[in-house]
Parts: C-alpha cells; structure tokens; sequence
C-alpha cells in the first residue's frame, strides 16, 4: 500500500496517489497511479491527451516550489518512489519540452502542437519603452 500521510493536498499530489501535473498554459492535468505506474506511463497518457506526435523531446520535470532548482524525471521511474522522497512536498510536477530540436523549424512541421508548446514554454519578455529626460543647460556661455 502507498503511503498516503504527509502529501495529501501538496503542489505534488492532488488527492493520494493522484500526481498533479503542471502544463504551460497553466492547466494542471490529475493521473492516477499505482505501484508499477512510471514517468513514462505518465507522458505517454500527456502525448495522447494533448495530441502531441513528437514526444521524444518531452519530460516531466519536478521544481522546487522556493527555488529555481528542477530534476529531470527519467522515464523508468516509478512515481510512487517520487512521491515518498522525504522532501517531495516541496516540488511540483511540471510537463516540459526538455530536449531542444536542433532546428526548431522542422518541429514545426512535424509537430505544430508540439511546437507550440515549446513556445509557450520560452519567456516571453516585454521590452518596455525607456524614457530619458533630458535636462537643457539654461545656463548661458
């Protein structure tokens, strides 16, 4: 049986033995899962429901919730041993483009959807106009 005392209601888990999995647009995705289920589990359930084709550049990812810190989440893992990490409370789940293309413009031909995500994912930066005020020396030469 997994455990299901100290994460009940944290940014990680939903409801016990739910993951909550953070998306770009700002959704969060709930998955159940077992003793047997794993990361891959996990993005494969993420590649059918977002209708994402190339999945090979995808990964969950944990962030700490107080810092920048992220771990790569490797497909082979099996979640309920994320999940009584001791610590696990302080992360949330977050499904991210992790593997870059090397041309991001055959992604968008192969993978609109996927393309998109990935430029969700990239900051956006607003570029606000500087004001400069110049003061005129009124002084006469």
């Amino acid at each position: 049986k997994l455990k299901k005392c100290l994460f009940f209601g944290n940014s990680l888990l939903f409801l016990p033995n739910v993951l909550k999995v953070y998306l770009e647009n700002g959704q969060t995705k709930a998955f159940k899962f077992h003793k047997t289920t794993t990361v891959k589990d996990i993005v494969l359930t993420l590649k059918e429901k977002l209708s994402i084709r190339c999945i090979e550049h995808f990964a969950l990812v944990l962030e700490q919730q107080y810092n920048i810190t992220k771990l790569l989440l490797l497909n082979k893992v099996l979640l309920f041993q994320v999940v009584q990490k001791k610590d696990s409370h302080d992360y949330r789940c977050l499904f991210r483009v992790c593997f870059i293309p090397r041309d991001p413009v055959d992604l968008l031909q192969d993978d609109p959807v996927a393309f998109e995500y990935l430029f969700q994912q990239v900051p956006q930066f607003h570029y606000v106009p500087l004001k400069i005020k110049c003061r005129r020396n009124k002084a006469k030469l």
